[in-house]
């Protein structure tokens, strides 16, 4: 994990202390492992500005797990033989960041990614002990790679997503890395120039530290504060700004 002379200098200028946070990465690519990820290879870049503050990290392979199809919390209790997503839903439960890459094909996210977020949104409904949605407190960003068009589209696709679930998304919560459209080198090739891609590097940059800037704020508030957003309190029936129904 090799970082630009810019992105050293401000990991080594910072003032803030980071050491307390976490963050996962899950990276949706197709390649089973040991096989080489170009994407990996763009989220290496951010992992190591967080590691360099102090940020404990972990990278998921999704693909390399049996995760079921579905949108329920645990498959193999609705008739899949073995299902790895509890599993890997814990470690994004104990994590302050979640970072979901891809790599881009016609111009969609992969069907990876597709289904990691079909299994978060299968936990969506769970609530923490404020009885908000249970990934209220947790900051989302992604990073998209590929030889085509589309970053823009798969990063508004995967924010939205993940804000709808209950994530925040601060401001340049994406970066991608595109090589020449149609067939050609990927970012880690030789000749490529994606580790070199200053417009790139700017924006994973931004996205690490704005990142880890709002899990900051947000371990330092307690979260987002529980009023108007408690869904075990609507539930109750208190509607805070709208009348209760009883009163009907």
């Amino acid at each position: 994990m090799v970082l630009n002379e810019m992105q050293e200098r401000l990991c080594t200028e910072s003032t803030w202390d980071f050491s307390d946070l976490s963050v996962l990465f899950v990276n949706c690519t197709l390649k089973r492992s040991p096989e080489l990820s170009h994407t990996q290879g763009l989220a290496d870049i951010s992992r190591g500005i967080f590691e360099a503050n102090g940020v404990t990290t972990e990278v998921v392979r999704a693909v390399d797990h049996a995760i079921a199809t579905g949108v329920y919390p645990d498959m193999a209790e609705h008739g899949w033989e073995e299902d790895d997503w509890p599993e890997i839903f814990a470690k994004v439960m104990d994590a302050d960041i979640l970072v979901l890459t891809t790599p881009i094909w016609l111009g969609e996210k992969s069907s990876v990614c597709t289904k990691v977020i079909e299994r978060l949104y299968g936990n969506s409904h769970l609530l923490n002990d404020s009885g908000q949605y249970a990934y209220y407190g947790r900051v989302g960003g992604c990073l998209v790679t590929g030889n085509e068009d589309g970053a823009k589209h798969c990063a508004m696709n995967i924010l939205y997503s993940l804000q709808h679930l209950g994530f925040v998304i601060p401001p340049q919560a994406d970066a991608a890395w595109l090589g020449e459209a149609g067939p050609g080198p990927s970012y880690l090739d030789p000749g490529s120039g994606g580790p070199e891609n200053d417009f790139t590097n700017r924006n994973t940059t931004f996205m690490t530290w704005n990142l880890m800037h709002m899990a900051r704020m947000l371990r330092d508030a307690g979260g987002i504060p529980a009023h108007g957003n408690q869904r075990s309190k609507w539930d109750a029936g208190c509607r805070f700004d709208f009348p209760n129904p009883e009163y009907r």
